[in-house]
């Protein structure tokens, strides 16, 4: 044996000299060397160890099934996978199989195997996480799905981690589930801001484990997730006492005992928003608001099965609430308003909506006008009992309003709008009125009312009934407007609309007066003549008697103009060529929709605009043809086109 290992390969095996420089070296043997002249293959790693027979026999190939890191189960590969050290070696691995994913992203942070971790372990204290919760996250629809989640965990995990997920939907083959949860529930302990819409998937289990992982949450947001329940709103208090914000909307089982464990254990709770959760009753309001009374400032109640005793309680305890939105409430009477205006408890409230409660009726209003005396934001929608009594004693109990909104609110005439102006003329910046159809010209002698030279918002939507005599007293009556909406109104013609433009005196900044079909260039030509230096935004949208001529006008005579709506007006070509010529040095979106009479000689002029403009509208162009749409498309590639 020992004349095999001396062999050095003389000349008449090989010629050249010895194949091994060191002939001792037995780990060499059947690798040959590169001195020879004869072409052999480069040494590859042998998959299958051949064992050489010492004793003379012939080589024997041990036939072995393979052993990858793959073969090995769950638990040993989750050893291995929690010694890898944070950073682009995790994102990595977890590419590498769907089953590597899944796995990286069930390790928790402290179960992440390293030196400092160990120490910190056997000293007894608690490993601190460097994560501060700077990335945003969203998945919606198809994306939304598991291995998503899972993906999302393990990538930001080393990058600032995850502050903000918002689910939005479901994948239907493939949906969020609870295991999705669990991945962001170990990855994501810097979790903030958690939002789950539509994601009936997701039970209590998938809650309960993010509220474990994830104690730094502020801002929880539920939305139609049916099978989420008191058990899971439980979790979320007793683990995140950080919180600061909730909003529950249409979660059929989530009732009292969720809400007044978030009362009672999350003393940062600042905000609350409860819609369409058939099992919240008056138990689960009135224990929220009595253990969190000093804190909270906002309160959003909608389409609840409430009664008076939950207004009874927001009057006693909502000492710290600012902001209150009580909308939908069927079993509220006039009683409940009364009773929270008389609770004196709503010093600080600020801003205050109610919207389609029958119990809103002049008593109630009156009470809450005392009870609230430094309300400033005032909006009142579908509110069919209130009337001019009701509105003139509130804003005469709170002098602060600065902004009014009187949405579908029938029984206001317009001695309840000028009571508005006498008690609140001071202050009010903002004044709002859609769809009111009691407010109509009436021709009895008002009190001397002095000018409200704060009102620099007038926007009056879709009400009938005005005219040209209401539209002059309120010009009068507002000469320092700066926005103004009015739009819809059939009965206005120019001669109403010029004594609210002439008695302007800060200048016109925003106009819209859409769907004005008796405005005609005679109104526009007066707007832009004592306003155009001001103007930015104008929408003369459905004003069918708008012609060129008030193109010419604002061509020439407005040069802040940013956004102009024209559609549906009898606007031509000529009208076109007038803008491409005009000096509208800010232009940025122009609208010609249904602009049915600007053809294809108006494409020159649309091509100059296009070079500065950002949006372009000419849906309905009909006289465009294809091949001037497809020059536009091409020529304008910067510009957002809707044709």
């Amino acid at each position: 044996m020992s004349q095999v290992f001396t062999f050095t390969g003389t000349d008449d095996f090989c010629p050249g000299g010895p194949i091994y420089p060191n002939p001792k070296e037995s780990n060499h043997f059947l690798s040959l060397g590169r001195q020879i002249n004869v072409y052999f293959p480069l040494q590859k790693r042998s998959r299958i160890n051949v064992p050489f027979d010492i004793n003379g026999e012939w080589f024997q190939q041990n036939q072995k099934p393979k052993t990858t890191i793959e073969s090995l189960p769950d638990e040993c590969l989750f050893e291995i996978l929690r010694r890898l050290p944070p950073g682009p070696d995790r994102s990595i691995c977890a590419s590498v199989s769907k089953r590597w994913l899944m796995l990286l992203s069930s390790i928790c942070k402290n179960e992440i195997y390293s030196i400092e971790s160990t120490k910190n372990e056997n000293e007894g204290d608690d490993q601190e996480f460097s994560d501060e919760g700077y990335l945003s996250r969203s998945l919606e629809g198809k994306k939304a799905t598991d291995v998503r989640l899972a993906a999302i965990a393990v990538g930001t995990a080393s990058r600032g981690g995850l502050g903000k997920l918002t689910i939005r939907g479901s994948n239907s083959d493939r949906g969020v589930t609870n295991v999705g949860l669990k991945a962001v529930a170990h990855g994501c302990p810097s979790l903030k801001v958690f939002s789950v819409w539509d994601v009936a998937t997701v039970d209590d289990e998938g809650l309960i484990e993010v509220a474990s992982g994830c104690h730094q949450l502020e801002k929880l947001d539920l939305c139609k997730c049916p099978k989420i329940s008191d058990r899971a709103l439980i979790a979320v208090a007793k683990n995140c006492q950080k919180l600061t914000e909730l909003s529950i909307e249409s979660c059929p089982s989530i009732g009292n005992e969720g809400l007044i464990a978030i009362g009672k254990w999350c003393p940062n709770l600042r905000s609350i928003s409860i819609k369409d959760c058939s099992g919240v009753g008056d138990q689960g309001i009135s224990g929220l608001l009595s253990s969190a009374s000093f804190v909270l400032t906002k309160v959003k109640l909608q389409s609840l099965i409430v009664s008076d005793i939950s207004l009874a309680v927001i009057g006693h305890y909502g000492v710290a609430v600012t902001d209150l939105v009580l909308s939908c409430l069927p079993n509220v009477s006039e009683k409940g308003f009364w009773v929270m205006g008389n609770g004196r408890g709503l010093q600080k409230l600020t801003s205050i909506t109610i919207e389609c409660c029958k119990g809103a009726t002049d008593t109630g209003l009156e009470a809450i006008g005392k009870g609230c005396p430094n309300v400033k934001n005032f909006q009142l929608r579908k509110c069919a009992f209130l009337s001019d009594k009701g509105l003139v004693s509130f804003t005469k109990a709170a002098p602060s309003i600065e902004i009014l909104q009187l949405e579908e609110c029938h029984r206001i005439s317009q001695i309840g709008l000028f009571g508005v102006f006498f008690n609140c003329g001071a202050k009010l910046k903002v004044l709002t009125l859609i769809s009111c159809y009691g407010i109509k010209d009436l021709n009895v002698e008002l009190p001397a009312i002095s000018r409200s030279e704060s009102i620099r918002s007038l926007t009056i939507r879709d009400c009938p009934g005005f005219g040209n005599a209401t539209f002059a007293l309120l010009g009068k009556l507002c000469p320092q407007l700066q926005h103004v909406e009015l739009s819809g109104l059939q009965g206005v013609t120019d001669a109403g609309f010029l004594p609210l433009l002439e008695n302007s005196e800060a200048g016109l900044v925003k106009v819209n007066i859409s769907s004005c079909k008796n405005v005609t260039d005679r109104l526009v030509l007066s707007m832009v003549k004592s306003h155009g230096w001001t103007l930015e935004v104008l929408n003369l949208n459905g004003c069918t008697r708008v012609s060129d001529a008030s193109l010419m006008a604002i061509a020439g005579n407005c040069p802040l103009l940013s956004d102009l709506d024209v559609s549906k007006c009898a606007i031509t070509d000529t009208g076109i060529a007038a803008l491409a010529r005009g000096k509208l040095l800010n232009l940025e979106i122009l609208s010609l929709a249904g602009c049915t009479m600007v053809s294809d000689k108006s494409l020159p002029a649309l091509k100059k605009l296009g070079h500065s403009l950002a949006g372009l509208n000419i849906k309905r162009c009909n006289a465009l043809s294809t091949r001037s749409l497809d020059v536009l498309l091409e020529n304008l590639w910067m510009c957002d086109i809707l044709c």
